[in-house]
C-alpha cells in the first residue's frame, strides 16, 4: 500500500510541474511580443504644466529628471495698440529709491512699567488694627488711607516728644540757661525720632496740638495706582522687612516683543512701535523701543525687546496679547508698486514699458513688501516705467508670442497683406459642451475671410491661462490648445483643464510664421477650484 501512495504523489507531481512550465512558456512569449510591436499613438490632449513631454516615454522620463520638471514659459517683448492698451486697462508706475523702513511684525505681551512700582513698608514694629484697602487691583489715590498699626514704640516716641515739648514750655523764659537748651534739643531730637519712623510732619504737629500720644498711626498710600499685591491683614504683627502692599502706576506700560534673531541687527532703542489689540479693532497704540534685552531664548531663537506705551484709560492691561509692530529703518532702496511685479510660478516679472505700447518682460529679484510698495533688488533701474495693472493680460501676449516663435514681432514691420487680413479675419470659438467644465473638452474654431470664405491652410493655437492667486496658494496656470483642420474653415482642438473659474484665453492664427490674426475673450468653465 505505501509503494502504490508514493507512486500516486509522484504523478500528481509530474502533473504540476509540467502545469507550470507551460504557464512560465506563455508569459515569455507574450513579453517578446509586446517588446517587438510598436506601441500605439495616443491623441495629444493639451494639460497643464505638469503635463509630461509629447512623445517621451516614462523610462526616458527617468533617465533625465529635467524633464519631468514644468519649465517656465518664455517670455517675449510685445506691442500694443494704443486702444488695446486702454481696452484691457493698462497703467504705468515709476520706480524710485526712497528712503524705506520695514514693519517687523511680532507677537507680544503688556507687563508693568517696573519703574512706577511702590512699595508700603513700617519702619516700626507693631500690630495692624483697621484695614481699609484690603482688595488686589483696587485702585488708591495718593494720600489715601491704606491701614493703621498700634505699635508700642511709636506710642514711646510720641511720649517722649510731648514731655520735650513740655519742658521746653516750662524753660522757656530762660533763654541762656543750660535748661532750656537742653530741653530744645529735646524737642528736636524727639522730633527727628518720629520722622525716621516715617511720621509725617502733619501727623507730628496734631499730636503736638492734642498733647496726647496717637496709639493707631494711620498709613497713607505714597502714589497713586493699582495695588498688585497685597499682605496688610487685621491684627497681623509687622516688621520694618515686611512688604505690605505693592501699588502700580499703569498710566504707562511696557511690552516685551519677541522678534527673530535675524532682525535684532536692524533695530535701536527710540524706533517708533505700534501696537494692536484684538479686544479695540481700528485702534492703533503708539510707542518706542525702551531697550534691546542681551539674551536670546536658545529655544526659540527668538530676543525680547521691551517697549515703553502710553496707557490712556489703563487699555493696555498686563498679560494682554498684542500685535506688535516695529518699524526697522531699511536705507534707500528701489521700490514699485506691488502690483508691478507679477508671480509666475517661480519667476517674479515686471513689464517695462518703453513707449508707444512696447513692453518688455523682465525677470526681477524681489524683497520684503512695504505696504503697497515693494523693494526691487534686481532687475530694474530708478526711473524705469513699469505695468502696474493688467499684468497677468500683458503676460498672457507675451506667452502666447513666445509659444509661436514670435519674439521677434514686437518689432518686426508686417507686411501690408498681413495687416490687412488680421484686420479682416473673423475668429469663432466655441467649446463642447458650452460652458466648458473642468475635464475634457472639444474648442472649434471657425474662420472667415474678408470674402465671407472660409480660411483654410494656416496654423491655429490658444491658450488658456488663469493669473495667480497667492492667497489661495495657486500659481498661474497656462494651458495651450492645438487645432487641426478638419473642414474648411473649421479647426478643432482637445482642452484638458483642472480647475474651473475664469480664463483669459488667447486664440492665434498664423501663416507661413507670421501671425495673421489674433483675438482675446474671457471664458468661464464650470468645476471646482
Amino acid at each position: 500500500m505505501k509503494t502504490r501512495g508514493y507512486q500516486i504523489a509522484f504523478v500528481v507531481l509530474v502533473v504540476v510541474s509540467c502545469g507550470l512550465a507551460v504557464a512560465l512558456g506563455y508569459v515569455l512569449s507574450r513579453e517578446r511580443q509586446s517588446s517587438t510591436t510598436a506601441p500605439e499613438e495616443s491623441p495629444v490632449i493639451a494639460r497643464g504644466p505638469e503635463t509630461a513631454q509629447a512623445g517621451m516615454s516614462t523610462a526616458e522620463m527617468g533617465k533625465n529628471p529635467s524633464a519631468m520638471q514644468p519649465s517656465e514659459p518664455a517670455l517675449a517683448p510685445i506691442q500694443l495698440s494704443p486702444q488695446r492698451l486702454q481696452q484691457i486697462g493698462v497703467k504705468t508706475a515709476v520706480a524710485e529709491m526712497k528712503n524705506v523702513s520695514q514693519a517687523l511684525n511680532a507677537p507680544g505681551n503688556v507687563d508693568i512699567d517696573e519703574q512706577k512700582l511702590a512699595y508700603v513698608q513700617t519702619r516700626f514694629p507693631g500690630w495692624i488694627k483697621d484695614v481699609w484697602a484690603n482688595a488686589n487691583y483696587q485702585y488708591v489715590r495718593k494720600g489715601q488711607k491704606l491701614f493703621s498699626v498700634y505699635s508700642p514704640d511709636l506710642v514711646s516716641s510720641e511720649q517722649e516728644l510731648l514731655l520735650a515739648k513740655k519742658n521746653d514750655q516750662t524753660f522757656a523764659q530762660d533763654m541762656h540757661g543750660m535748661a532750656g537748651q537742653e530741653s530744645k534739643w529735646m524737642l528736636t531730637a524727639a522730633e527727628e525720632r518720629l520722622r525716621q519712623y516715617g511720621v509725617t510732619q502733619e501727623q507730628i504737629a496734631a499730636v503736638e496740638a492734642s498733647g496726647k500720644a496717637e496709639h493707631d498711626t494711620v498709613v497713607n498710600s505714597p502714589v497713586a495706582g493699582y495695588i498688585v499685591e497685597r499682605n496688610a491683614l487685621p491684627n497681623a504683627y509687622v516688621q520694618p522687612d515686611m512688604k505690605l502692599y505693592t501699588v502700580a502706576d499703569l498710566s504707562t506700560v511696557w511690552v516685551y516683543a519677541n522678534v527673530f534673531q535675524a532682525d535684532v541687527g536692524r533695530l535701536r532703542p527710540g524706533a517708533a512701535a505700534r501696537v494692536t489689540v484684538d479686544a479695540y479693532p481700528g485702534r492703533t497704540y503708539y510707542g518706542r523701543i525702551d531697550q534691546i534685552l542681551p539674551q536670546v531664548d536658545i529655544t526659540t531663537r527668538t530676543a525680547r525687546v521691551r517697549l515703553i506705551f502710553a496707557n490712556p484709560g489703563v487699555a493696555l492691561k498686563p498679560g494682554m496679547y498684542v500685535n506688535v509692530a516695529i518699524d526697522a529703518p531699511m536705507g534707500r532702496q528701489l521700490v514699485v508698486p506691488a502690483s508691478a511685479v507679477l508671480q509666475a510660478g517661480m519667476r517674479s516679472i515686471a513689464f517695462v514699458d518703453h513707449g508707444g505700447g512696447s513692453l518688455e518682460p523682465r525677470d526681477v529679484q524681489i524683497g520684503p513688501q512695504l505696504d503697497d510698495s515693494i523693494v526691487v533688488l534686481k532687475g530694474l533701474k530708478a526711473g524705469d516705467h513699469v505695468v502696474s495693472s493688467a499684468n497677468f493680460l500683458v503676460d498672457s501676449e507675451a506667452q502666447l508670442q513666445a509659444a509661436f516663435g514670435a519674439a521677434n514681432s514686437a518689432t518686426a514691420q508686417p507686411s501690408s497683406t498681413n495687416t490687412q487680413q488680421t484686420q479682416s479675419i473673423q475668429i469663432a470659438l466655441s467649446t463642447l459642451p458650452s460652458p466648458p467644465r473642468q475635464g475634457a473638452n472639444t474648442l472649434r474654431v471657425a474662420l472667415t475671410g474678408p470674402d465671407g470664405k472660409p480660411v483654410t491652410g494656416v496654423q491655429v493655437g490658444a491658450v488658456f491661462f488663469m493669473p495667480a492667486m497667492p492667497a489661495m496658494g495657486m500659481a498661474a496656470v497656462r494651458v495651450p490648445v492645438e487645432f487641426r483642420e478638419k473642414a474648411a474653415g473649421q479647426y478643432e482642438g482637445l482642452l484638458q483643464l483642472d480647475s474651473g473659474g475664469t480664463w483669459e484665453v488667447t486664440v492665434t492664427v498664423q501663416k507661413a510664421g507670421q501671425t495673421v490674426a489674433t483675438k482675446q475673450i474671457s471664458v468661464h468653465s464650470e468645476g471646482g477650484m
